[in-house]
């Protein structure tokens, strides 16, 4: 197939703000240029599959546009046999897979961490993050039109690496464009579920979630995700931008701006094991009431295609705890329902009639199936960009609330 220049695809990254989509009034604006906003936590655990207007929006700049998807065209090259240009129309005749999982910010709970310390990054709360079913075609299928086989670690021409390139306009790329790569071996993995994803929830991509197309990499930080995707290449080394070898890498704690050294540590990808949680009263009439009765429900998540083992909840400081209940898992139609795949989605989990005496902070913790358990605090993980935050989570409850609240 020929390839166009990169211009012939009517996909654009504007350089402005003023052909911003609308979004939910509801979500917590964290900033508004480029657009940065999560749902409340009591919103983000209503369900198991994340309404589109409530998963979390991360943007590096202005949302761009396609007017006419006829126009698209995705182009794949590099260290390949055979460079593609594949149109949208193609891409939806390739056969289509379904993935629910989870997309998590890296900075998802970073406020936590600049209570500790000063952290650089946006300031998100506890629900930067989503779970979804995305449609389409796998990385790996298409790759093999390209003549790199399934499960295949180097092309025959030295490729090691598969690269993904936005068309937005980025800040910190001096205003180039977003990307970011994963090694070939796990591109070429049909196991390992990446997609060119062209619909969310069995709709359409809208622009926020990256219309027309883009790559879902499950189990790894949302930032390899890369959204408005134009082109793929194969490439002998990792992406050499900004979001790859200055950004989204985790430092110890004695690490700060004076002292970093970027090129000393690899570009994040699997995220640990993390839970969160909240509560709410189901009956509540004495406005002084010394015993509560409590009710708490969160979710909790591990990357890399682990499961959750269990949930553990302690109302008197970890001395005791309790496991909570795991909610049923929703299969979203056209979902592959093997019981042996990697588990790339959250667990949402609850405990009912709890009594506690406030004040008091609850704790919660989760364990995956590798028994990987969350650090006690987060000062055992500060780091200076504020990532990875997935200490306990702890649940103040300083008096009961004026008025009765449902989960």
């Amino acid at each position: 197939m020929e390839i166009p220049e990169r211009n012939k695809s009517k996909l654009r990254g504007p350089k402005t703000y003023e052909e911003e989509p609308r979004r939910d009034p509801s979500l917590q604006i964290n900033s508004k240029e480029p657009f940065n906003a999560e749902p409340s936590p009591f919103a983000l655990s209503r369900s198991y599959i994340t309404p589109e207007d409530k998963f979390y929006k991360r943007n590096h700049g202005p949302i761009p546009v396609l007017m006419e998807p006829s126009t698209y065209h995705l182009v794949l090259t590099g260290l390949v046999e055979k460079p593609l240009s594949l149109s949208l129309e193609y891409l939806r005749q390739l056969p289509k897979h379904v993935v629910t999982a989870t997309l998590q910010c890296a900075g998802n709970r970073r406020t936590e961490m600049s209570t500790r310390r000063k952290v650089k990054g946006v300031g998100w709360g506890a629900a930067a993050l989503g779970t979804a079913a995305w449609g389409g075609a796998r990385l790996s299928d298409v790759l093999t039109l390209a003549g790199v086989p399934h499960c295949t670690r180097v092309t025959t021409l030295g490729g090691r690496h598969v690269e993904f390139v936005s068309c937005d306009v980025c800040k910190e790329e001096e205003g180039g464009p977003y990307k970011a790569s994963v090694p070939l071996l796990h591109a070429t993995t049909p196991e390992a579920d990446i997609l060119l994803a062209y619909e969310m929830n069995g709709k359409d991509l809208n622009r926020d979630h990256g219309f027309p197309l883009r790559v879902v990499v499950p189990g790894v930080i949302g930032a390899r995700s890369v959204k408005w995707l134009e082109t793929i290449t194969v490439s002998e080394f990792e992406c050499q931008g900004f979001f790859m070898q200055k950004d989204y890498k985790m430092f110890p704690p004695s690490i700060d701006w004076h002292n970093i050294d970027w090129q000393s540590r690899c570009p994040l990808m699997d995220f640990p094991v993390q839970n969160c949680g909240r509560w709410s009263v189901p009956v509540f009439k004495a406005p002084r009431l010394v015993v509560l009765q409590v009710n708490f429900r969160g979710y909790a998540l591990a990357g890399g295609g682990r499961g959750i083992e269990r949930v553990d909840l302690s109302v008197d400081g970890g001395k005791t705890w309790l496991e909570a209940v795991r909610l049923p898992r929703e299969h979203f139609p056209g979902e592959d329902h093997d019981p042996q795949r990697p588990n790339w989605a959250w667990v949402l989990w609850e405990l009912k009639y709890i009594k506690i005496f406030p004040p008091v902070d609850v704790i919660v913790k989760a364990v995956d199936s590798a028994s990987n358990v969350q650090p006690q605090s987060v000062d055992e993980i500060w780091n200076l960009r504020g990532v990875l935050n997935n200490s306990w989570h702890r649940i103040h409850i300083l008096a009961p609330p004026p008025l009765v609240s449902n989960l």
